[in-house]
C-alpha cells in the first residue's frame, strides 16, 4: 500500500563506543547523501549516552514513493555498503502521520534485520581457542581424581564440568574479546 501522507522511518544501529567517531562521520555523510532526494523532509540521529553502542536513527520522507526512491537508489546502497564493519543494522520502523515524530502512530511497519553471525571458520577458531587450553586443564586437574574410571565416565565428568564454564564464562568472554574480528566483512 501507497502511503500519501509523510513517513517516519526509524533505524536502530549498533555501534562500538569506540569507533564513535567514524560512525558519527558515517552518519553525517548518509545525512548529507539524503537531503537532496526529493519528498526528503529531515533526519537526525541519537545516542542513549555517550558509551552506549546504541543509535537510533530517523529519517522523514513527504510519502511512501519518495522514500522507495531513497531506499531503491544506488546512492543509499553505496551508503550503507560503506557502514560494513562499522555499525551493525538492526530493526527498522515505519510510522506514517506527523505522529511518525511525536504521538502514537497510525500505522507502523517492523522490519527486523536477520542476526549477524561470523562466518563458520571464525566460529571454529574462537571455539578452539576456550575449547582446547580448558580441556587440557580439566584432564591435567581431574585425572589423578578419577584414576581407574573407564575412558566414558571420565569423558562425561570432564564435559560436565567444562560446558558451564565454556557457556557461561569462556565462550562469552572470548566471543566479546573477538568480535570485532568475528564480524568483519559481514
Amino acid at each position: 500500500m501507497i502511503e500519501t501522507e509523510p513517513i517516519t522511518v526509524a533505524v536502530t544501529r549498533t555501534v562500538s563506543p569506540e569507533r564513535a567517531r567514524e560512525a558519527a562521520a558515517w552518519a553525517r555523510s548518509g545525512q548529507d547523501l539524503i537531503s537532496v532526494f526529493p519528498g526528503y523532509l529531515g533526519s537526525g540521529w541519537i545516542r542513549p549516552d555517550p558509551s552506549s553502542p546504541d543509535w537510533h536513527m530517523l529519517f522523514r520522507f513527504a510519502d511512501t514513493a519518495s522514500l522507495d526512491v531513497w531506499e531503491g537508489s544506488p546512492e543509499r546502497a553505496w551508503w550503507v555498503s560503506t557502514g560494513q564493519g562499522l555499525v551493525e543494522h538492526g530493526d527498522q520502523e515505519r510510522r506514517s502521520g506527523i505522529e511518525g515524530w511525536f504521538d502514537v502512530p497510525s500505522s507502523v511497519e517492523v522490519v527486523t534485520s536477520a542476526p549477524r553471525t561470523p562466518p563458520r571458520w571464525k566460529q571454529m577458531i574462537s571455539i578452539f581457542i576456550v575449547f582446547y587450553p580448558l580441556s587440557v586443564l580439566a584432564n591435567y586437574l581431574v585425572a589423578p581424581l578419577l584414576g581407574d574410571w573407564p575412558v566414558w565416565a571420565r569423558v562425561l565428568v570432564t564435559v560436565l564440568l567444562l560446558t558451564p564454564i565454556m557457556t557461561y564464562l569462556a565462550l562469552p568472554f572470548v566471543t566479546r574479546a573477538l568480535r570485532p574480528w568475528l564480524l568483519r566483512d559481514r
